[in-house]
């Protein structure tokens, strides 16, 4: 069995990855297994809080037992991920799976979360994280494959086709399409968080953002910015 691991921070193309990756004949996807957990421990306060940790489970280590065990029905296993999700837990599991690091560009993650989270800080953006996963990754001689966004909404089936093969899988076209609307297998946080890709048939054509980053969150960008020119000079290329 391949597992899979997409991590990622927020506001990026995490759901529209976990949608491609569905529509694979040999792939069961698993949407933010560690959502629940993650909000348990660190108390943060997200819009459906309750709801989440109503509906997981809130052990982190049970969940981690759990996307170990043989407890699917497709061959390839796909978890999309949040990078600070990982809080407070051990990361030996990570050398079972096949592990992307998805990045974006700090100031477009910025500007899109300030929309659903006021004020959000270096922790909430998973990019540290996302630096200290890869750390960890090649320090461990493990696979660490860092995706771009940009690169995935540029060309979808050029980058799709060099992640697969990362991923020692077969491209399959379907990957490029999906049904619009809601998927099974979204969390219950998704109609805080998902209303862009539901309307979604496929990846959107890359745009850069063009508002202009708020002073408030300068200091916070000046924070990313290192740890995302780091990861993306490692991000796959054409």
């Amino acid at each position: 069995m391949l597992r899979i691991n997409l991590l990622s921070g927020p506001r990026n193309i995490s759901t529209a990855l976990m949608y491609s990756f569905a529509q694979r004949s040999d792939t069961q996807v698993v949407d933010e297994p560690l959502y629940a957990h993650y909000l348990r421990v660190s108390g943060a306060l997200h819009p459906g809080r309750n709801e989440v940790l109503a509906a997981q489970e809130n052990d982190g280590r049970k969940v981690l037992e759990w996307m170990m065990s043989d407890s699917f029905d497709k061959p390839v296993i796909f978890f999309k991920q949040m990078t600070h999700h990982l809080v407070n837990l051990p990361l030996h599991f990570l050398s079972r799976c096949k592990n992307i690091l998805l990045i974006r560009d700090p100031v477009d993650v910025l500007i899109s979360y300030a929309k659903v989270i006021e004020h959000p800080s270096l922790a909430d953006i998973g990019i540290k994280q996302s630096y200290e996963l890869f750390q960890f990754l090649q320090q461990n001689q493990q696979q660490a494959t860092v995706l771009d966004s940009a690169f995935v909404l540029k060309n979808p089936e050029t980058a799709l086709k060099k992640l697969c093969e990362e991923l020692g899988l077969e491209f399959q076209p379907s990957m490029l399409h999906w049904k619009a609307g809601a998927r099974a297998e979204d969390g219950v946080w998704a109609k805080y968080w998902y209303g862009n890709v539901h309307q979604s048939t496929g990846f959107a054509p890359f745009e850069k953002t063009q508002s202009t980053l708020p002073n408030k969150l300068k200091a916070v960008y000046e924070e990313a910015k290192p740890f995302y020119d780091f990861l993306y000079l490692h991000s796959l290329k054409a």
